[in-house]
């Protein structure tokens, strides 16, 4: 089973009502997700740094496992500030009706501008076994910073793919051209 995961994610894509569904959609592929968490866990070095907190403070998880035709190929986490969302809808344990993106923005945060950063390496804690990896097999992680119109960090997305299930087209910038 292989998908893809274009890279910069189309506008239309990333505020639908979920960025695999739609992708996968797209692709032919009978996607599934599953909620794994939502609660508070300490951020990491990286959410820390995209969410401008300490690390170790609590922040808002929610993870959830991807499925195409019934083999799993990511593990998408999104993170935010305790302080902007818990106590909110988004607190709840289940998906975010119409979206996550909108669901942010019904609190009065408008997106402005996002950041993506791949990582290659192997798989680490549970990762092996959410994914039902083989040994040896690789994961690739997306790390993405979502600022807000003001510039107020409001959401880090951490996607761990399963390499092999995975082709990232990546796409150059309209009006961009020069190589």
């Amino acid at each position: 089973m292989i998908v893809r995961r274009a890279l910069p994610t189309e506008p239309a894509v990333r505020g639908s009502a979920s960025l695999f569904m739609t992708e996968a959609e797209r692709q032919g592929v009978r996607a599934d997700r599953r909620m794994l968490h939502v609660g508070p866990e300490p951020a990491g070095p990286y959410v820390a740094e995209a969410l401008r907190i300490e690390p170790g403070t609590d922040v808002l998880a929610r993870r959830k496992l991807l499925l195409a035709n019934d083999v799993p190929v990511r593990i998408a986490t999104s993170y935010l500030r305790l302080d902007l969302f818990g106590g909110t809808p988004l607190a709840e344990p289940d998906f975010v009706k119409p979206s996550l993106q909108a669901g942010i923005e019904a609190l009065g945060h408008r997106f402005g501008w996002a950041e993506e950063r791949l990582i290659a390496r192997p798989p680490v804690g549970s990762e092996p076994d959410t994914l039902e990896l083989e040994d040896g097999e690789w994961v690739v992680e997306i790390l993405r910073m979502s600022r807000s119109i003001e510039d107020v960090p409001i959401h880090a997305l951490e996607t761990i793919c399963a390499a092999s299930r995975h082709i990232f087209p990546i796409a150059q910038v309209t009006g961009a051209d020069e190589f």
